[in-house]
């Protein structure tokens, strides 16, 4: 294949200043989805010396919805960054020349982990996974990669990002000749930022509620599924058929309790506001009535600051188990629901029971609950 001759190269939508700008641009949209990005992971893996707190209860609703919403603006904002600076790729570089050979990988590393990256992110919102590795540990070590690639290549290019960082007179869109498509910087700019916003906001209703009805791009309606709550594990794939009449809740502290499912229905209830919030991104807020766990706790007598292991009646699984930390299991918003929404608990959402806690991702608000162990 021949390649394009350097006139080719002219246009003033490749200059320095335009890759600069949307750089910017999608630097913003990469810190945006790492930070939330990092924040989910502490919460499915936290450190034993860390504690995180429960509250304010939707934050993580909110880090969520923000990190796909940043995930998939930084989409278009790769592929303009790429065009506008396509051609310095096919300068041969200087062998000789350690910091050109830095730059150029660098790119490559970046590039190649950003575009995985946001592939299999995108195909975790539709959960679909046709790899044989772990998607959040494989996510979270790419994550990483694009963060130490993109500090080697800021740290490379800082001097031609400093030169072009801010608009200079001769710099302006205005003072250089259109493409001869006739789309001039200015043009460019907002086209990208166009395509941004418009990405952003139809997808962004499958968390913001507002935006619902224009959610066209979005893998989930939130509203959608039973008793107006969306599923993502069903009972068939989790391998649970419903209970018998022998069926037991147990808690397992220094005090072992057993309870029928009429005799948890007994037991003083009380009612929640809180959201399913997925990490794939979308989320619900939902009525749960149920009994507060900390009480369930007292009555067995765990001592203060206990820990509780949530063991679910699924088969297999990443997810059959949990753990709910102190802070989560004195909150009194932290419930062992029977109730959604005003009438039981769906086979699909849960029942007989399932956990529902403020501040925690859904793969974490363990269904089919049969069993809590306190860990002190």
């Amino acid at each position: 294949m021949k390649l394009p001759a350097p006139p080719t190269f002219s246009s003033p939508l490749h200059h320095p200043r335009v890759a600069t700008v949307i750089g910017r641009w999608l630097g913003a949209a990469v810190v945006i989805c790492f930070l939330t990005g990092f924040y989910s992971h502490l919460l499915q893996d936290t450190p034993s010396w860390l504690t995180v707190p429960s509250r304010p209860a939707n934050l993580y609703r909110v880090t969520q919805g923000v990190h796909v919403i940043s995930g998939t603006v930084a989409v278009p904002l790769l592929l303009a960054k790429l065009w506008t600076v396509y051609p310095k790729l096919f300068a041969k570089p200087d062998l000789k020349a350690i910091g050109q050979l830095v730059e150029r990988l660098s790119i490559l590393v970046l590039v190649s982990s950003m575009a995985l990256e946001l592939f299999i992110g995108f195909v975790n919102t539709l959960q679909w996974y046709p790899w044989p590795f772990p998607f959040r540990q494989t996510h979270y070590a790419l994550a990483w990669i694009i963060v130490g690639a993109l500090f080697v290549h800021l740290a490379v290019k800082l001097p031609l990002i400093r030169a072009n960082w801010r608009r200079t007179p001769e710099r302006r869109p205005e003072s250089l000749p259109a493409e001869t498509t006739g789309l001039t910087r200015r043009g460019l700019f907002r086209t990208v930022a166009g395509a941004a916003a418009l990405v952003g906001i139809t997808t962004a209703g499958q968390s913001a509620t507002p935006l619902g009805s224009v959610a066209v791009l979005a893998p989930r309606k939130p509203n959608i599924g039973p008793q107006g709550l969306p599923v993502n594990r069903t009972a068939a794939a989790a391998g649970v058929g419903g209970i018998d009449a022998d069926w037991r809740f147990t808690v397992a502290g220094p005090r072992v309790l057993s309870y029928s499912l009429d005799e948890l229905r007994n037991l003083p209830q009380s009612r929640a506001e809180l959201p399913i919030a997925c990490v794939e991104g979308w989320s619900q807020g939902a009525s749960w009535e149920g009994i507060r766990v900390r009480d369930l706790l007292e009555l067995c007598g765990a001592p203060a600051g206990s820990r509780v292991r949530v063991v679910s009646m699924e088969k297999g699984g990443f997810y059959g188990t949990s753990e709910l930390p102190a802070d989560f299991a004195a909150d009194p918003l932290t419930l062992l629901a029977l109730r959604l929404n005003g009438s039981e608990l769906a086979l699909d959402h849960g029942f007989p029971a399932r956990i529902i806690a403020p501040n925690r991702p859904g793969v974490l608000q363990t269904k089919w609950v049969h069993r809590l162990e306190v860990v002190a």
